[in-house]
């Protein structure tokens, strides 16, 4: 009885170990050993998954967050039809996370033609940035793929972070790569916040 009794403690004791001191121990995304994690080898899941930028504040974290966006026509009255200067192009809005990406949900175009559409970008001065954006573009009727559109853009925020202002360029490109139109304007942005 008390050498099964000795087994049993031997057992439980081993078991005890290994749950508290695991040789490979890994969890959710990304699968970072969380030793790696505890001794500072390994960047935190925070970090991995959320990017560098997320806790900072508006000012420090620069172009990175939710903005409502805006684009005004401006130089486009050689365009046919013309479209006058301040005329809304479109507006919506858009994402720019952390690992250079960019997200844009149009208000001005229907979900049957194409709504969304991605994005990537790069910090070009102190508060400059400049983004290369592409959506494609459907018949809303039958659902048929009739262009490609490249939209760039170089934004400058200002000095709170909360807002932004530049340009942009907008080409739509049939499927043989001929450009059909091309219009340009201005882009601002207004920064979103959970407050």
């Amino acid at each position: 009885m008390t050498k099964m009794m000795n087994t049993a403690a031997i057992t439980l004791a081993i078991a005890v170990f290994c749950a508290i001191c695991p040789t490979k121990a890994y969890a959710g995304c990304g699968d970072l050993p969380i030793r790696a994690i505890a001794t500072g080898t390994q960047p935190s899941i925070f970090t991995t998954i959320v990017g560098p930028l997320a806790s900072a504040s508006h000012g420090e974290s620069g172009i990175v967050g939710m903005w409502k966006v805006t684009f005004t026509s401006k130089g486009n009255q050689s365009h046919n039809p013309p479209i006058p200067d301040g005329a809304v192009i479109d507006f919506g809005y858009s994402q720019w996370h952390s690992d250079g990406t960019e997200f844009l949900n149009s208000g001005g175009r229907s979900p049957a033609s194409q709504n969304y559409c991605l994005g990537v970008w790069k910090m070009t001065g102190g508060k400059t940035y400049k983004l290369n954006h592409f959506a494609l573009a459907y018949d809303p009727i039958s659902g048929t793929l009739v262009a490609n559109v490249n939209i760039r853009e170089e934004v400058t925020l200002d000095q709170g972070g909360d807002s932004y202002a530049g340009t942009f360029t907008i080409d739509v490109f049939s499927l043989n790569n001929d450009l059909l139109d091309h219009v340009e304007g201005a882009i601002t942005g207004q920064r979103i916040t959970v407050d």
